[in-house]
């Protein structure tokens, strides 16, 4: 029943982007990194390339797939869906559009002549043309009905660590502040030898998606502490590009961050849902969330193979990249927020 599905390429067309939308809203596999405003970032402050296709029957949108391409000499090259986001693959509650959809990428990926196509599909997927990849987890959970009763949720010991962190006289802001998140979250990834992206995208991320988009910043005597960009979308909060500086942890401002994060999303946004988003699969940020009672859940993300002979590692893990990640973590912030957006371009 393929033959029946029109293959379209999303313009530059409001109206169009607009009908894309409005599909994810009204479908459950839609999520916030299937919104078109995602092909407006990445092309105005990375420069890739993006090709988002969509599957029509009858001129009504059936499945969306956005796809970006990334080429560089150093990480290689890549059709991915979607860099920079946690979640991507087809969007749509028909299989056979989702494997019309896959079949097109797959074929897109061999004429663009790419080492791999990669998908970050939350669920599995039932495709021979795939190989499957499980190395990271999402956590979250059902935000309670009120702040005391999401307090009393949170597992026992890292409930004292909020409640400590209540004590330290610590406050809290929610604006358009993405310069002040720029600032801490290029430090913390410093701190973890991780190259930071270009201040642009965040004062981008802001503008695209408006209120949809918001800063938590945490203070101690008027001064910024931790920081954390979030995405409102379909009654859940993203915590996206957060973290702290170096007093932070004494602080426990990161804890006291996410926490009222979730009171805000709650009493504000009309949010049920605390989206932690992904982790590497055993890592210090896997272990942190799981601190709070939140259990993993795998990420299915799906690769296919062109000039690539095995899936790629871009992680953090492998031995190859731990001499660069160690000399990243002594350079100056001035100097990481400097060259870091010319290397995390290509590892979003």
């Amino acid at each position: 029943m393929t033959e029946n599905y029109q293959l379209c390429k999303l313009g530059d067309g409001a109206q169009e982007s607009q009908k894309w939308d409005d599909f994810v809203d009204s479908i459950d596999t839609g999520t916030f990194f299937h919104l078109t405003g995602w092909k407006r970032v990445i092309e105005s402050v990375y420069g890739h390339s993006c090709h988002y296709i969509y599957a029509t029957i009858d001129n009504t949108i059936v499945g969306v797939l956005p796809l970006v391409e990334q080429k560089s000499l150093l990480f290689g090259h890549a059709l991915i869906s979607t860099p920079f986001c946690v979640y991507g693959g087809v969007a749509s509650d028909s299989e056979e559009a989702t494997l019309f959809l896959e079949k097109q990428a797959i074929e897109l990926a061999h004429n663009l002549g790419v080492d791999y196509l990669e998908m970050r599909y939350p669920f599995a997927r039932n495709n021979p043309d795939l190989t499957e990849k499980c190395a990271h987890s999402s956590f979250g959970w059902e935000l309670a009905d009120t702040p005391e009763a999401i307090l009393a949720g949170i597992k026992k010991k890292q409930r004292a660590v909020v409640r400590h962190s209540l004590k330290n006289d610590l406050s809290f802001r929610i604006e358009e502040d993405t310069k002040t998140a720029y600032d801490v979250y290029s430090e913390s990834v410093r701190n973890l030898g991780t190259p930071v992206f270009p201040k642009k995208y965040f004062a981008a991320l802001k503008q695209e998606f408006a209120e949809n988009c918001d800063v938590l910043t945490v203070e101690k005597d008027h001064k910024a502490v931790s920081s954390v960009l979030s995405f409102y979308y379909k009654n859940q909060v993203l915590p996206f590009y957060g973290g702290g500086l170096f007093d932070a942890r004494a602080l426990k401002s990161n804890d006291f961050m996410y926490y009222q994060l979730m009171c805000h999303a709650l009493e504000n946004k009309q949010c049920n849902y605390f989206d932690f988003g992904r982790s590497k699969d055993d890592s210090g940020a896997f272990k942190y969330k799981r601190t709070w009672g939140m259990e993993p859940v795998a990420l299915h993300y799906q690769f296919h193979l062109v000039k690539a002979e095995a899936l790629p590692n871009l992680s953090p893990n492998n031995p190859k990249y731990q001499f660069f990640i160690k000399m990243w973590q002594k350079l100056p912030v001035w100097l990481s927020r400097r060259i870091g957006p010319f290397l995390s371009k290509f590892l979003g």
